[in-house]
Parts: structure tokens; C-alpha cells; sequence
């Protein structure tokens, strides 16, 4: 039987926000209370997201000092955030505390890179602002849901697209000590990880056809990825990662390169990944080389490996929106309300994108 827990996502007229919009329609134990956004209040979802007219057929969008009202006290609260990296802690700082004031029982995924680090000095070092809401970092844990079986905090910082497919992808090699702490890691994503604001970047005659790296070995991921590398193996590990802009709107493909300690089989490797996901179904050991189209618009990850006995590559395929970002974040709030981590996110990829 289905619990109907209220669903509120901040930042919901963004791309990520769409996404979860369209996950929470279909979710049998969410049920969408507010989809706020500033810029979009009073528009209908279907208005600005057509295809989700359908699904969502009755909603507006709320401004944000209104979605409050909407929440009964004493209630259960499933609180996204997709706002802005920068904005979101003290969106959450707010919400949090008019929560508490009301007794809302509230669990928060926040799927901007707000709460990724732990010390309130590495965010700042790294996004170069004053982190919204330090009093708060502690209340959150960082990690991807197959890398932690158990969180001690009632809140989630999601990591992030390009920091899930690259840990996935990493952390089982660095944790068998196959090889030393050191990966390379080369990243290529769709133009909707540029988020829905139009620029140089997403425009479709430069990004058509084309391909190009983008702040090579100084993107800001590189440490995120490093941190939650650490945290699930063990193992302090140097990230050298270079990020590609791809002529496609949706998924990332990362290729992960390191040297083995000894001789290494393909047998070998590919049983240290069997081994480590055997209980995450969302991640699959694939034959020969992952492809976008058969994870985009899912929450699977596809990873194939290969080694020449001395070097090891190790490749990784998600949807950047889903498994990257709202998907992501579905998994944690099922896990965090004790629901199957699965609800509401089984279904495949279409394939022919």
C-alpha cells in the first residue's frame, strides 16, 4: 500500500527539477505537494514542460515563500532541492527550520553540490563562496547510495553527474589494490549538464557535431570525486580528471585509466566489479564497452573494463539527469523513508533516443 508522503522540490522549472517532477508523477509513495520556482509561479508544469502536461496536469508552480502553507503540521516531508549550487543550503537552512517550527517529520536530498564536502573551508576553497548554511553540513552525508549501506544523518548531499559515473567506476578498482592510488580520468557529457540557461556553450551551432575538453585537470570534480573515493575505499587517491563537452543532450561516458601493481587478467577485473555491485541493481558489469543510448532517461549505470595485464581502462555510461542527478536523488529519499530503493525508478532505458 502506497504511504503518499508529500513531495516538494525547490528549483523545480531547471532541468534536474523537470526530471524529478517526472519521477515523483509515476512514484506510488510520493506524492508532489509543491514544484517551486520564482520564475515559473503561477505557470502550469505542462506549460513549461510539455511533456509532462499529462502527468502532472493540475499542478502550478508555487513561489518559494508560498510552498510552506501547503504543508500540514505534524505531516512527513520529501524535500528536493535543484536550486542553484550556492543558493540551495540557504534555501534549506530556511525550510529546515520553519519544518522544525511546524513538526514536519522532513528528509532533504539536495542534488546541487551544497553539502559534497564535509568542511565547510574545502567547499569554499573549491566553489569560491561563502558556503549558505555551515551549521548544516553536518546533518547531511555526501556518498552514492552503492557505496554506503547505512548513513548516520537524516539528510543527503546527492555527489553530483559526472562524480557518479566517474566513483562508480573507480572505487572497486582503487578498494582491490590492483593498482596504486592514481586514476586519469577523461569525462564526456550531454549539453543538459549545462544546466537550462542558455550559453556559448549549449548553443546548438558550436555544440553540434562537436567535441572539446573543458578546464582539463582543474574542474572542481576532480576533488569531489577524490573525496568520495577515499570515503568508500579507504584509500587516499590522486584524481586527474579532464572533462569533455559531446554533441548529444543527454548521458556522460567516463573512461578511467590506471596501472596494475602485478599482472592483471580481464577475469580478474572483471569479477572485482561483479563483486562489488553484486547487491546494486542499478549497476551492471556489461561485455565489452557501455553505450549512452542504452542507459539514457534510466537510472542504470553500465560499466565494462579491460586490461592488457598492465594497464586497466575501466568505462562507465549514466543518464547525467537520472542517475547523475534526479534519479540519484529518487534512490536516497527511497532509502532515506525505508521504502526499496528501486520504488518508482525500475524502468529502461528507450533505447533509440
Amino acid at each position: 500500500m502506497s504511504r503518499a508522503i508529500p513531495a516538494v522540490i525547490l528549483g523545480a522549472s531547471g532541468y534536474v527539477g523537470g526530471e524529478l517532477l517526472r519521477l515523483v508523477a509515476v512514484h506510488p509513495d510520493f506524492e508532489l505537494r509543491a514544484a517551486v520556482s520564482d520564475s515559473a509561479a503561477g505557470q502550469t508544469v505542462g506549460a513549461l514542460f510539455g511533456h509532462l502536461a499529462a502527468a502532472l496536469p493540475d499542478h502550478e508552480f508555487v513561489a518559494h515563500a508560498d510552498w510552506l502553507g501547503l504543508i500540514e503540521p505534524g505531516s512527513e516531508l520529501a524535500l528536493f532541492s535543484a536550486a542553484p549550487h550556492g543558493a540551495s543550503a540557504a534555501m534549506l537552512a530556511d525550510a529546515l527550520a520553519a519544518c522544525a517550527q511546524k513538526s514536519v517529520d522532513v528528509h532533504v536530498v539536495d542534488a546541487s553540490a551544497d553539502f559534497r564536502f564535509a568542511e565547510q573551508a574545502a567547499w569554499e576553497s573549491i566553489y569560491g563562496t561563502t558556503h549558505g548554511a555551515p551549521g548544516l553540513l553536518g546533518e547531511f552525508t555526501c556518498a552514492l547510495p552503492e557505496h554506503a549501506d547505512e548513513i548516520d544523518t537524516p539528510h543527503v548531499g546527492h555527489p553530483g553527474c559526472f562524480a557518479t559515473a566517474s566513483t562508480l567506476a573507480t572505487v572497486p578498482l582503487i578498494a582491490s589494490g590492483l593498482t596504486g592510488p592514481e586514476v586519469f580520468i577523461a569525462g564526456i557529457t550531454g549539453s543538459t549538464g549545462s544546466g537550462k540557461k542558455p550559453v556559448a556553450g549549449t548553443h546548438h551551432p558550436e555544440r553540434n557535431s562537436n567535441l572539446y575538453a573543458y578546464k582539463p585537470l582543474a574542474h572542481r570534480h576532480a576533488p569531489e570525486v577524490a573525496t568520495l573515493t577515499e570515503a568508500a575505499s579507504g584509500r587516499t587517491t590522486g584524481v586527474h580528471f579532464v572533462p569533455h563537452s559531446g554533441p548529444f543532450a543527454r548521458g556522460i561516458h567516463v573512461t578511467v585509466q590506471a596501472k596494475s601493481t602485478s599482472v592483471v587478467s580481464a577475469s580478474q577485473l572483471r569479477a572485482v566489479y561483479e563483486d562489488a555491485y553484486a547487491g546494486a541493481p542499478f549497476v551492471h558489469i556489461v561485455d565489452g564497452t557501455p553505450r549512452i543510448k542504452n542507459v539514457v532517461a534510466s537510472n542504470h549505470c553500465h560499466i565494462g573494463v579491460a586490461t592488457d595485464g598492465d594497464s586497466i581502462v575501466v568505462m562507465a555510461a549514466i543518464d547525467n539527469l537520472v542517475k547523475g542527478a534526479a534519479g540519484g536523488a529518487m534512490q536516497w529519499m527511497n532509502r532515506l523513508w525505508r521504502l526499496p530503493e528501486t520504488t518508482g525508478l525500475d524502468m529502461p532505458a528507450p533505447g533509440w533516443t
